[in-house]
């Protein structure tokens, strides 16, 4: 008759267990792969297949017995970094949908707003068209491959210890709130500046001719604008997309 002993249990458990909680916390808050269109169970065979290909890189793990007070708090520091990292792409995406919400008020297109059911929330038109195409980029750009890079290298960064708010005071999450405004506005400059320049035709059109009714030519004329500028910053959306990723995640560098 095969037996095993709890502490064989817990050295064939331990290094498995807790790489899973962690990559189950970044695929509960990532987008794209954290959206309710994704299985719970796709989420949790991604999680266990990640924490057992990782193996080979991750540091030593001493085993805790899981009915001790050691064990819930192993639990929460994985989930407070999983969560943490799936956060910081978070604010990546926040910040190219909000500039999408700028250049959409710029063009006259914020009235177009609707119900997104999949973030249960008001959207418009401009901050929704971003959203997705960044979405798109992230996964085709191997995004997501970066992310999970630096969720096994978070184990070297902050190693499974009883410290579970170690990577808060390190990286301070809080203060993530401002890099939404920093980097919209930087995407949304370029196509602010467009507009700018037609409002200021506009004004010096109905000063010089005022038959003219500008009101019927500016928004036609500020729409056509808008949408060429969009069409021409797309296809360097990829290059700002990756550096605002690199520069979230860097914080988990140690």
């Amino acid at each position: 008759m095969v037996s095993f002993t709890e502490a064989e249990v817990l050295a064939w458990l331990t290094p498995l267990l807790w790489p899973f909680l962690r990559a189950l916390a970044l695929f509960s808050s990532i987008p794209v792969l954290g959206t309710r269109t994704v299985p719970m169970r796709l989420r949790v065979a991604l999680s266990a297949f990640i924490a057992l290909a990782a193996q080979a890189s991750l540091p030593p793990i001493a085993p805790v017995p899981l009915d001790s007070p050691a064990a819930f708090i192993l639990v929460l520091q994985q989930v407070v970094v999983g969560l943490t990292l799936g956060f910081a792409v978070r604010i990546v995406f926040a910040a190219i949908e909000f500039a999408g919400e700028v250049i959409g008020l710029q063009m006259g297109l914020n009235f177009a707003g609707f119900f997104d059911p999949v973030t249960a929330s008001q959207g418009t038109a401009t901050g929704r068209f971003l959203g997705t195409t960044v979405a798109w980029l992230f996964i085709v750009g191997g995004g997501h491959l970066l992310v999970i890079g630096v969720l096994v290298q978070s184990f070297q960064s902050f190693p499974v210890g009883p410290e579970p708010l170690a990577l808060l005071r390190h990286a301070q999450p809080q203060r993530w709130g401002a890099e939404i405004f920093t980097l919209g506005l930087w995407l949304a400059l370029p196509l602010i500046a467009m507009l700018l320049m037609v409002n200021l035709v506009l004004g010096v059109i109905s000063r010089v001719a005022a038959q003219i009714n500008v009101f019927s030519i500016g928004f036609p004329l500020t729409l056509t604008v808008g949408l060429l500028g969009l069409l021409l910053t797309l296809p360097a959306l990829q290059t700002p997309l990756q550096q605002a990723i690199e520069h979230m995640l860097a914080r988990f560098g140690g």
